[in-house]
C-alpha cells in the first residue's frame, strides 16, 4: 500500500502548489455563499453603454479587466441593474438588461433588478410615466405596471436567472408614475400602483424580496411619512431600500442619522433594510473609504441590514457628467473600493 500513500502525498502537494501559485485574481471564482449573506455590490447599468463608447476598465495593476469581473475581484457579490420601459436610445431596455444579467450570473454574482417604470430616469425630482402609458386610466396603469414587471422577470427566468431583490420603483419618496401615483396627491393611488408591481414580482419569483426604495436615507421624517402612508393604504413591501450620498464634510453625521433611521424604521414597520445606492465624489477617495468602512461596520453590527451597493463606481472622467464614481482618471478603482475587500469576511444578516 506504500505506493498509495506516496500517490496521495504527491496529489496533495500538487493541489497545494496549484492554489499557492494562483495569484491571478481575474481567474478566481468567488462563491457568493462563501462571501457571506451580506450583499456587497454595485449598480453598473452604464457598463454596456460605456463599452460601446470604447471605455476600458483596469485593475490596480493596470491590466484591462471586464467591469463586472473587476467588481467581483474587489470583493463584491451583487450587481444591480435598472430597467426602463422604452428608452429612446435602447440602453437599459429588456434586451440590454438581459445581456448584463447573463454576464453577472455567469460570474456567480447575485442580482437586484430596479424598475423605474419610466422611459428614462425616475428619481425624487421626476417620476415620468412612459410615453406609451401617458393616457392610461389608473386601472390600466396598474395593468401596465404588472405586465411590464412580469415581462422582464419572465425573460430572466427563461435564462435561468433569479433575482434576489426587485425594486418596485426608484427613489419613490413621493410615489411614482406622476401625477397618478404622486404620493402627496394620492397615497392610495401610489399604494395601488406599488402593489401591482409587488404582486407581479411574486407571481414570477415568489422568493424574491420586493424593495420600496427612497432617497435620503438620513431623513427619518421622509421615511415615516411615506411608509406610514403606504401602510395605511395597504401597501406591500419586503425590504426598505435607502440611498445615501454624503461628501467628505458630512459623512459622519449622515452615517449616524442613517443608522438612527434604520433602527427606527425596522422597529416601526418590522421590516429590514438594504442600502441600494451610495457614493461619494471620486476625488474624495480617502474619505469615501472611511465612510464605507464605517457604514459596513455599523450596518452589519445591527443585524437587520441586508447589504450596501455603490452606484456606478465604474464611471470615470465624469462619464455622462457623473462625478460620484470610484474610479480615477486612468480607469482604475480608487482606494474607496478597498472597503469592500476589507469587509469581505465580515458578518451580516443570515436570513
Amino acid at each position: 500500500m506504500k505506493w498509495y500513500y506516496l500517490f496521495l502525498a504527491f496529489l496533495l502537494l500538487g493541489i497545494f502548489q496549484s492554489c499557492s501559485n494562483n495569484d491571478d485574481k481575474s481567474e478566481l471564482i468567488i462563491d457568493p455563499v462563501e462571501m457571506g449573506t451580506f450583499a456587497k455590490g454595485a449598480d453598473v447599468s452604464w457598463v454596456t453603454q460605456m463599452e460601446a463608447d470604447g471605455v476600458k476598465f483596469y485593475n490596480a495593476k493596470g491590466e484591462e479587466t471586464e467591469c463586472m469581473r473587476l467588481m467581483r475581484d474587489l470583493g463584491m457579490n451583487t450587481i444591480r441593474l435598472r430597467v426602463w420601459v422604452n428608452p429612446s436610445d435602447g440602453w437599459c431596455n429588456k434586451a440590454d438588461v438581459l445581456t448584463k444579467a447573463v454576464r453577472a450570473h455567469n460570474l456567480g454574482m447575485r442580482l437586484m433588478i430596479d424598475f423605474h417604470y419610466s422611459d428614462i430616469w425616475a428619481d425624487p425630482g421626476k417620476q415620468t410615466k412612459p410615453v406609451a402609458w401617458h393616457t392610461l386610466s389608473l386601472s390600466k396603469l396598474k395593468t401596465a405596471v404588472a405586465d411590464h414587471t412580469k415581462d422582464i422577470l419572465k425573460a430572466l427566468k427563461e435564462k435561468g436567472i433569479a433575482p434576489e431583490w426587485v425594486q418596485v420603483g426608484n427613489e419613490t419618496g413621493n410615489g411614482m408614475l406622476w401625477p397618478d401615483g404622486q404620493a402627496d396627491k394620492s397615497m392610495a393611488n401610489y399604494a395601488a400602483l406599488n402593489n401591482a408591481g409587488y404582486d407581479a414580482v411574486k407571481s414570477v419569483f415568489p422568493e424574491a424580496k420586493v424593495i420600496v426604495h427612497l432617497q435620503n436615507g438620513q431623513d427619518n421624517s421622509l421615511y415615516r411619512w411615506l411608509f406610514d402612508g403606504l401602510k395605511a393604504n395597504g401597501g406591500k413591501w419586503d425590504l426598505i431600500g435607502m440611498s445615501l450620498y454624503p461628501d467628505e464634510t458630512n459623512w459622519q453625521k449622515m452615517v449616524s442619522d442613517c443608522i438612527a433611521n434604520i433602527q427606527d424604521v425596522t422597529k416601526r414597520y418590522g421590516t429590514d433594510v438594504i442600502i441600494c445606492e451610495t457614493g461619494m465624489p471620486w476625488d474624495q477617495a480617502a474619505a469615501a473609504k472611511a465612510f464605507l468602512t464605517d457604514l459596513f461596520t455599523q450596518t452589519q453590527a445591527l443585524g437587520n441590514v441586508h447589504g450596501i451597493l455603490y452606484w456606478e463606481p465604474e464611471a470615470y472622467n465624469a462619464w455622462n457628467g457623473y462625478t460620484l464614481g470610484a474610479f480615477d482618471a486612468s480607469g482604475k478603482p480608487t482606494e474607496a473600493l478597498d472597503a469592500f475587500t476589507l469587509s469581505l469576511r465580515s458578518g451580516g444578516v443570515s436570513h
